[in-house]
This record gives C-alpha cells, sequence and structure tokens, in this order.
C-alpha cells in the first residue's frame, strides 16, 4: 500500500518529516502552532483530537514504517499528539507553552520507562506510544512545576 497525499500531510506532521534535520523538533511546532488555533486549547476539542489522531498516527504510522524503515523520521505525527498532551489542562499562555515544548522535546529524547520499552512495539503503535508515554509525563511534570511554583 503507497502511502496517499492525505497520509503523508497528517502522517509527516504537514511535511516537517521531511524536513531533512531535526524532524522531531519540528512536528512538535507544528503541534504547537495547531494548539494556538484559538479555542483549540479547550478540553473538549483537545482531548478527541488527542485520541483522534493517536489512533490515526497507529494506522499511519503502520504505512510510512512499510515505506521508510522503523520509526522513521519521516513520520512525525507522533511528535504533534506528544505535544498536544504535554499542554493538556495548561494555561494558554506563551512562556508556559514555550516551558512546556522544552519538556517534552527532554521527555521524548530521554524516553523514561516505559517509554523507551513502547518504542520497540511494531509498527505504529510503536511509533505512537513512546510519544504518548512521554507526553503524559511531561504534562504531569509541567502542571507540577506550575502548581508548586505558580500555585496555578
Amino acid at each position: 500500500m503507497k502511502i496517499n497525499f492525505f497520509e503523508k500531510l497528517l502522517g509527516s506532521g504537514f511535511y516537517t518529516g521531511y524536513i531533512p534535520f531535526a524532524s522531531g523538533t519540528f512536528g512538535s511546532l507544528a503541534g504547537l502552532m495547531i494548539y494556538y488555533i484559538p479555542g483549540f486549547e479547550k478540553p473538549v476539542i483537545l482531548i478527541p483530537a488527542i485520541i483522534i489522531f493517536m489512533f490515526y498516527g497507529i494506522y499511519v504510522g503502520s504505512k510510512f514504517e512499510k515505506e521508510y524503515g522503523k520509526d522513521p523520521a519521516e513520520c512525525t505525527i507522533d511528535e504533534v499528539v506528544g505535544m498536544w498532551i504535554s499542554l493538556l489542562l495548561l494555561p494558554k499562555k506563551v512562556y508556559i507553552s514555550i516551558f512546556a515544548f522544552l519538556i517534552w522535546r527532554a521527555f521524548d529524547i530521554i524516553k523514561p520507562s516505559p517509554a523507551r520499552q513502547a518504542e520497540k512495539l511494531k509498527g505504529g503503535l510503536g511509533i505512537m506510544m513512546d510519544d504518548v508515554i512521554a507526553g503524559i509525563y511531561s504534562a504531569i511534570f509541567v502542571n507540577a512545576v506550575l502548581l508548586v511554583l505558580f500555585r496555578v
């Protein structure tokens, strides 16, 4: 099965996966830019978007893996979803979003357990789940820091 235009568009995080360097960072930035669409931060919109794109990412990630190899850089829908998870329930302020972005990228790169193990799952499941787990860690960490430091 060939990857069609729509699958390439979404699977590559709006073609950020085809940037020849730091595609994961650019995919995360695409997720952050989408988050800044007015109203997108509302849980009633953000949570369904995360769920839909997570399941779609599993599907399209498997296609990307068949086309490009194990956990390909071209597939950045996982970074988009991980970024969205990192932003869950946060106040929509630029400085908080930048902090969440930096923490998300750190957790995505470090991949604390069980994210590292999830990455080894086959196909799109492995592509997505390590980023979902890292996104959850990031969301917990950023929300905790804001709660402790700023009582936000």
